[in-house]
């Protein structure tokens, strides 16, 4: 794995390049060659030594004010190359000559855990993306804190004007613009670095299923991704029918084919003007999901992802239909009565709770 921090200033980048480091066995890796986050890709990646490699490299996501250490006292790898045996992770880093250094010596050793700084330009981080094993964490802070912390000669008035610049301003990447590839946001709010660590710990970054989900994340994520077809003016809900891990058909709630959207007045329950004896004509998303597939393929071991507890007419449908198991997220008004419902009938019923179990990102990179 090879994790790139960045974020605002004084947010804590380095220490949590410090915690992996010291308490993962995080290997810290660095780039020496200057202006890289500028550039066509080919020059991102290219492995010519540039002449001066003591330069230290100071950017708006990456700002680290502390002394560059010797040069004595890196590991400098070329392509090729492979880490000393006996390299000591919690005193020394390994220096790159250019990215593509470091992206060719994290590929061919991806099951090492590396960690760096430097990767601070949207560019660069679009190719080491496509790497399976990479991962931008992004951290971020209260801005007095963040103040408090650098204990810079400048005012709060030019920290904040800075800040505006790291997060706003006009360069060719700023950390907005870097957003929508972050893997895992932290805000690092803590009073105390115990407190941070504690947290880390319990995030667990080492774990893979950061990278790649698993499988009732994976399958939950499309359900919620179902939901947002939905026309219903209620709420939105979304399922998905899987079995052996493939996808047999999805489903969000609205009303039928041929009929009026509910959200353009098709069903008068949903809209509020429903005449007495009047029901709602919306189906269900977990109806959509089961008449598309129809019981004949349904078959054994099918599970039902809905991002919402089934209703008691759906639960009664899911059981008719031979469903082996229900995954839910949301929890609805008749929770236990289809839990009963479902246990007299012999139909596994769980919950996956994304902020207890597994601490994953949503679909905009940030934890819940």
């Amino acid at each position: 794995m090879l994790i790139a921090i960045i974020g605002t200033r004084c947010s804590g980048k380095s220490t949590l390049k410090d915690y992996l480091v010291s308490h993962k066995g995080f290997i810290p890796v660095h780039t020496t060659a200057e202006n890289h986050s500028v550039g066509t890709s080919r020059r991102l990646l290219k492995k010519d030594r540039p002449t001066d490699t003591a330069t230290k490299h100071l950017s708006f996501l990456s700002m680290d004010m502390t002394p560059v250490p010797s040069p004595a006292l890196f590991s400098f790898l070329r392509d090729g190359e492979t880490l000393p045996s006996k390299h000591n992770n919690q005193s020394n880093r390994i220096d790159f000559f250019s990215p593509g250094d470091l992206l060719d010596h994290a590929t061919k050793n991806w099951t090492t855990n590396f960690v760096t700084t430097n990767l601070d330009s949207r560019e660069l981080v679009e190719i080491f993306l496509k790497r399976p094993f990479f991962m931008l964490l992004c951290v971020d802070a209260p801005l007095y804190d963040r103040f408090r912390r650098c204990r810079g000669p400048e005012s709060l008035e030019e920290f904040v004007q800075e800040d505006d610049t790291i997060r706003f301003g006009s360069q060719s990447w700023t950390i907005a613009q870097m957003n929508d590839l972050v893997n895992v946001f932290i805000m690092n709010d803590f009073s105390t670095t115990s407190d941070l660590y504690n947290y880390l710990d319990e995030l667990d970054l080492p774990n893979p299923s950061h990278l790649r989900p698993g499988w009732d994340t994976y399958f939950m994520t499309l359900a919620s991704l179902a939901s947002h077809r939905s026309n219903c003016m209620k709420r939105r809900v979304g399922a998905i029918l899987v079995r052996d891990h493939r996808i047999l058909s999805t489903g969000y709630n609205g009303t039928p084919r041929h009929l009026r959207n509910c959200n353009e007045g098709g069903c008068p329950h949903c809209n509020g003007v429903s005449t007495e004896g009047l029901d709602c004509l919306c189906l269900h998303a977990e109806e959509n999901a089961l008449l598309e597939v129809g019981r004949e393929r349904v078959g054994d071991g099918c599970v039902l992802y809905c991002n919402t507890c089934p209703c008691l007419k759906c639960t009664i449908k899911i059981i008719q239909t031979g469903v082996q198991s229900v995954v839910y997220n949301l929890t609805y008004k008749m929770d236990d009565a289809s839990a009963r419902l479902f246990q007299e009938a012999g139909v596994e019923l769980r919950r996956f709770d994304p902020n207890i179990k597994s601490r994953l990102p949503t679909l905009d990179g940030r934890l819940r």
